[in-house]
């Protein structure tokens, strides 16, 4: 696998420009949060949310996302440029379908304990957890989405292609995803919507790249025709 050069040329900087994304997605949440005052917010629950107990034990992969989502970026970004490309377009594109449901359908939920089932360090990091993260803007879980972007730009490369990697990125984005439940982040009906936002997002971004015959292919195809 031929390493990325590290030079500033057009690739480089066509790669950092779609990763400014990020820091513009955060002004944008923050004013979403802490500077939107929407009229109304709209309650995410449903009969299943009532069944999910809570589990701090969750908290573990929950956080292991932001290691997740960051490793992704950065070995793509160094190794396989046209995969970091079409991750930062999935990121652009999904994440913005979330900032639009968060300004034209603000949402809302009240799932989480006011009080623990158990006292120790993983319970009193959620109840730190809690006190600075807010319980609205919930829909759709953009930590589900995160978690299938790097499923999906993880199926993009050659490496992750081998069985261990595939189970490591099964287990890890499945873990990520219900433990958005179990920590009372968020509604299951949250949870739907994301996987919803990016399979949308990914019939987009990757599949129709599946189904795109080079050019040389079809001549040849055409010839074998006659």
């Amino acid at each position: 696998m031929r390493r990325t050069s590290l030079r500033f040329d057009a690739d480089t900087r066509h790669c950092l420009f779609l990763a400014l994304y990020w820091p513009l997605y955060g002004l944008i949440f923050y004013a979403a949060e802490h500077l939107f005052r929407p009229y109304r917010y709209h309650v995410m629950h449903c009969a299943l949310d009532d069944v999910i107990p809570f589990c701090e034990v969750f908290l573990i992969p929950y956080l292991f996302w932001f290691v997740y989502l960051l490793g992704i970026h950065l070995y793509t970004f160094f190794t396989n440029r046209p995969a970091f490309r079409r991750l930062m377009w999935f990121i652009i594109l999904s994440y913005s379908i979330g900032l639009v449901f968060f300004y034209c359908y603000p949402t809302v939920q009240f799932l989480r304990p006011t009080d623990f089932p158990r006292d120790n360090i993983l319970t009193e990091l959620m109840a730190a957890f809690y006190r600075h993260d807010t319980n609205t803007n919930v829909c759709p879980s953009l930590h589900v989405v995160g978690a299938m972007a790097v499923w999906y730009a993880a199926r993009d490369t050659k490496l992750f292609a081998h069985r261990g990697w595939r189970l490591f990125f099964h287990t890890s984005t499945f873990l990520i995803c219900i433990s958005t439940v179990f920590l009372k982040q968020h509604s299951a009906i949250d949870v739907l919507v994301g996987f919803a936002v990016s399979y949308s997002v990914y019939l987009l971004v990757y599949r129709r790249q599946e189904f795109r015959v080079p050019a040389h292919s079809y001549r040849q195809k055409k010839r074998m025709s006659y």
